[in-house]
C-alpha cells in the first residue's frame, strides 16, 4: 500500500522564502518513495512524501518548526492511495 503524508505550515508574513527554504532542508531517517515541496499565496509551504507503508505505519515526519517563523502550529494529513 502507499501512504502520502502531508504537511503544510504558514510562514510569519514575508518569511515564505525562508520558510521553504528550512523544509527543503529537512532530512528524514528514512528516504520516501517520493517528496515534493510545494508553495502557495499567503506564505505557506506543503511537503509530501509518499510511503510503501500501512497507513498506520510508524512513519518520519517533518518536525514542527521554530515558533518564531510560522503563524501557527503545521497542519498534517495522512491519505492511502486506492489505485487509479
Amino acid at each position: 500500500m502507499t501512504v502520502a503524508l502531508m504537511w503544510e505550515a504558514r510562514a510569519v508574513d514575508g518569511r515564505g522564502e525562508e520558510l521553504l527554504a528550512w523544509a527543503r532542508a529537512q532530512k528524514l531517517a528514512e528516504a520516501p518513495l517520493r517528496r515534493e515541496t510545494l508553495r502557495a499565496p499567503g506564505d505557506r509551504v506543503l511537503v509530501i512524501t509518499w510511503w510503501d507503508a500501512a497507513h498506520d505505519a510508524e512513519l518520519p515526519e517533518l518536525p514542527e518548526p521554530d515558533v518564531e517563523l510560522v503563524t501557527r502550529a503545521v497542519h498534517r494529513w495522512r491519505f492511502e492511495s486506492v489505485g487509479d
